[in-house]
């Protein structure tokens, strides 16, 4: 069975971050390969990302015609990446706020995980840079997510992730609604609800310190109304409809 792993990396304006960022991955200790999927940066990105492609074999790229929203953008990946031979799918913010030196303990949880989530508040809160609103905001939503649909994860939003082949496929993309952040709460929820096992694993979050952070009020009404459809999928259990199966 390939163990291969795969990054996908959505961008958006992320130019400056990109050449950096590849470099770090391709450094890593073990094999990985990265997909961009940029939504046509209108400052070059996805032509940078074309240059470094034909540099480097491990890097891939995907284009989309326009700007569509970060859910879209990783079913695209997830698509991409199932129509190849990749073990392990990982998910990874483009702009630093995910130390990609972390990469190694995701792809060692995901041996005996069916999902693995980079958690900032496992054990403690590891966030920099971040004002105080924003992080009252994120462990708010946790905790809104936990009490309605009763998703036990410490960070429910995160979107540092490395699924396994297998779980990806037991999913319906298209079927999957949410598009910005709570496109994270949704995709775990329906991996969770089936009895699959999810591991969190600790990390730092860094904020960016360049470009512009993509949240918007239209993000965050979206979060409020979905963890609620969620729970009516589930038949308004806060359980899952299954046990998990010990993993092989």
């Amino acid at each position: 069975m390939s163990q291969r792993a795969l990054v996908i990396v959505p961008t958006y304006n992320e130019r400056d971050n990109l050449p950096p960022l590849a470099a770090r991955i391709l450094q890593l200790p073990v094999p990985v390969d990265l997909l961009v999927v940029d939504d046509n940066s209108p400052d070059g990105t996805g032509k940078l990302a074309d240059e470094l492609s034909a540099k480097h074999p491990q890097i891939h790229v995907l284009h989309r015609a326009e700007k569509n929203g970060l859910g879209r953008a990783y079913i695209a990946g997830f698509k991409w990446a199932l129509g190849r031979d990749y073990e392990f799918i990982m998910e990874m913010d483009g702009d630093f706020s995910h130390n990609p030196d972390d990469i190694p303990k995701f792809l060692e949880a995901a041996r005996t995980a069916d999902l693995v989530i980079g958690s900032r508040y496992c054990n403690g809160i590891r966030v920099i840079n971040w004002p105080l609103n924003r992080l009252v905001l994120s462990l708010g939503a946790a905790k809104y997510v936990r009490v309605i649909t009763g998703l036990p994860l410490s960070d429910p939003t995160g979107g540092f992730k490395c699924f396994r082949r297998a779980t990806l496929q037991s999913l319906d993309l298209d079927a999957v609604q949410s598009n910005g952040y709570s496109f994270q709460i949704e995709m775990s929820h329906k991996i969770w609800r089936q009895g699959l096992h999810i591991a969190e694993v600790p990390i730092i979050f860094t904020d960016r310190f360049q470009g512009n952070s993509k949240m918007s009020k239209g993000i965050v009404k979206e979060a409020l109304f979905m963890v609620w459809r969620l729970w009516i999928q589930n038949g308004l259990r806060r359980s899952p409809r299954r046990r998990a199966e010990p993993h092989n």
